[in-house]
């Protein structure tokens, strides 16, 4: 038993070293790339393009090169590319699921001392996961911040178009006095648009980047104009009080659904606190679940049972509108 806990010991030591360097040597690679990259740009910049000159930049999954031709098979690495695009981290593809695998492993190595092996699997799982986890979370963030600021954009583009602003001058000029990320995203479409895309795909793209219902009926209202006519400035001005009912309906929801939410807090956290209180009121009563050969069962399952329960309260208490 001692040689064993000894050669974990080790084991772990030298796992968590080896994730050390592999951050390390990734950092130095995505550095240098990004050096090289730029001496390219720069001489490409003072000479003459001729025909074997690339006119796009071809954008790598991961700095490894055998890391980047693996990550090419797969499908889904561009929904993963584009959701770090949504979310506006500057985290490239390879970096997130190598963090992702190791985090995992180290994870899953390190329980299998403490707990069952579908426990650390488990575990070594949702660990490798939490970095896709936050990835959404500020993806969803930015949404939402981009959700409350969009009617404020829609109502300047109405008062441009009446001062008799052109729409493609109305969108520089508001994303020029916005805040993010309404300001990226516009400046983003107003330069699409300015290098010859057109309007219409621009919204589309628009509409790409950030799918939310009130980018649609933007882009749709914008392209109806077009083919019809019309008073563009007054359909924006309908969607922005539209939008701003829609918006404070939502946080009467919310409102309603925090007691939901700290419910589920508190009953989670409960079993928790008591365990924790009868491990100091009395420790025997509780060191059965340490000493029996079903006790660390019982604890990854009523551990998993909790996380379970969470997500499933904060499912019910999330209302869509």
């Amino acid at each position: 038993m001692l040689i064993l806990s000894i050669v974990t010991f080790f084991i772990a030591v030298f796992l968590l070293c080896a994730v050390a360097v592999t951050v390390a040597w990734m950092g130095f690679l995505k550095t240098t790339a990004e050096e090289t990259e730029a001496a390219r740009r720069d001489l490409e910049a003072g000479a003459v393009l001729d025909d074997d000159s690339p006119l796009f930049r071809t954008e790598r999954l991961s700095t490894l090169n055998f890391w980047d031709s693996v990550l090419a098979r797969f499908d889904f690495i561009e929904i993963l590319n584009e959701r770090i695009a949504q979310a506006e981290l500057d985290w490239s593809v390879g970096r997130v699921t190598l963090g992702m695998l190791l985090a995992g492993f180290v994870t899953f190595v390190i329980l299998m001392k403490f707990a069952a092996v579908w426990a650390a699997l488990t575990a070594g799982v949702l660990v490798g996961l939490a970095p896709y986890g936050y990835i959404l979370h500020k993806r969803n963030k930015r949404f939402q911040n981009f959700r409350e600021n969009f009617p404020d954009v829609l109502d300047s583009l109405a008062r441009a178009l009446r001062a008799g602003y052109p729409l493609s001058a109305s969108i520089e000029l508001v994303a020029a006095e916005t805040m993010p990320p309404v300001s990226v995203e516009m400046r983003k479409t107003v330069a699409e648009a300015n290098l010859g895309m057109g309007l219409a795909r621009a919204l589309e793209n628009l509409g790409k980047r950030i799918p939310l219902l009130e980018v649609n009926l933007f882009s749709s209202a914008v392209q109806l104009h077009a083919r019809t006519g019309g008073k563009l400035s007054e359909v924006l001005t309908g969607l922005a009080e539209n939008m701003r009912e829609g918006i404070a309906l939502q946080g009467e929801v919310r409102a309603l659904a925090a007691h939901g939410r700290i419910t589920g807090v508190i009953l989670t956290i409960l079993p928790i606190a008591i365990a924790l209180m009868m491990l100091v009121v009395s420790p025997g009563y509780m060191q059965v679940l340490f000493t029996h050969p079903n006790g660390k069962t019982l604890i990854t399952a009523a551990i998993l049972c909790l996380v379970l329960a969470q997500l499933v309260i904060r499912k019910i208490v999330d209302i869509k509108i």
